[in-house]
């Protein structure tokens, strides 16, 4: 299994032609067939599916076990390997700076879970750990860093397996939603996902923002959550680029319209869907959930 990073720069050769995103909504399945994308969504129960760091994400696995199969087998043909996205609440994801690291990543691991020790906060030493050079000037690294506990990702994918399919790649849900911006050009996006919000800014190949907070149980106070998120990241947009965020571009169920009416804001304004469904679903597939699957095959 590969903990794997490498979302910003197009290379489809190094991933499976399949990915299923799981979600607190359901799976979510697809797979290029003949220049088209085929999707399949199977839905799960309300709180079937609780990601965090703390264990168990799955309050019944035998539902996404069978959530898995019903999505993956409409869709899949003869492949069994897959990309396996999963939300951004179950990993941590940081921007760290290094003086250097070492060219060879076997070498280069060590010192990364080394300086992760003091940062994490599960056990490092077992952890799922995946690291990319994003910028590299003469005295100064920043790296992008993904790390996910033992037995939460083991969590996710035995569920996989118990479906009959093998999990090649494992990404979170906003990393491998960045594959689909439509252009090189500095972007903001927010992925909402069950109780959990991440904000996250690109500009070129390059992730300057990776923000993911626990949002509020209570109505009035979520509300009060996502718009000061929103106003964090736009700021901190503005300060490093010089410019406003003139789209914000949005992954999650519901879609961009009810994400600006949960803010209050008019919809069709500001925030926009990231992805659009494309043609060719299997089933139904609700409004937002697209990004990731269609992420992971991109890149």
């Amino acid at each position: 299994m590969e903990f794997s990073l490498r979302i910003l720069s197009s290379n489809s050769s190094l991933r499976p032609g399949l990915a299923c995103e799981i979600t607190p909504d359901g799976v979510l399945a697809a797979r290029q067939a003949g220049g088209q994308m085929v999707m399949a969504f199977a839905p799960l129960a309300a709180n079937i599916v609780q990601p965090g760091l703390a264990e168990p994400n799955f309050v019944n696995q035998a539902e996404v076990v069978a959530a898995l199969r019903q999505a993956l087998d409409q869709v899949a043909a003869r492949e069994k390997q897959l990309t396996l996205v999963v939300p951004d609440a179950a990993v941590r994801v940081l921007i760290l700076d290094f003086d250097s690291l070492p060219a060879k990543t076997q070498e280069a691991l060590p010192v990364v879970r080394f300086r992760l020790r003091k940062l994490a906060p599960f056990d490092i030493e077992d952890a799922a750990v995946s690291y990319q050079v994003m910028r590299q000037e003469q005295d100064l690294m920043r790296v992008l860093v993904t790390m996910m506990p033992a037995a939460i990702r083991a969590e996710y994918e035995d569920a996989v397996r118990a479906a009959g399919y093998e999990p090649g790649a494992v990404l979170p849900s906003t990393l491998a939603s960045l594959a689909t911006l439509p252009t090189g050009d500095a972007a903001l996006v927010i992925n909402r996902n069950y109780c959990s919000l991440t904000t996250a800014i690109t500009n070129g190949n390059e992730l300057l923002l990776h923000r993911t907070l626990e949002l509020s149980a209570n109505e009035a106070s979520r509300r009060d959550d996502l718009t000061q998120a929103v106003s964090v990241a736009a700021a901190y947009f503005e300060d490093t680029l010089q410019s406003e965020p003139r789209v914000l571009y949005y992954v999650g169920a519901g879609g961009a319209d009810e994400f600006a009416r949960a803010m209050g804001t008019e919809p069709g304004s500001v925030v926009r869907d990231l992805v659009t469904t494309p043609a060719g679903a299997m089933s139904a597939i609700p409004n937002g959930l697209a990004a990731g699957v269609m992420g992971a095959l991109a890149s």
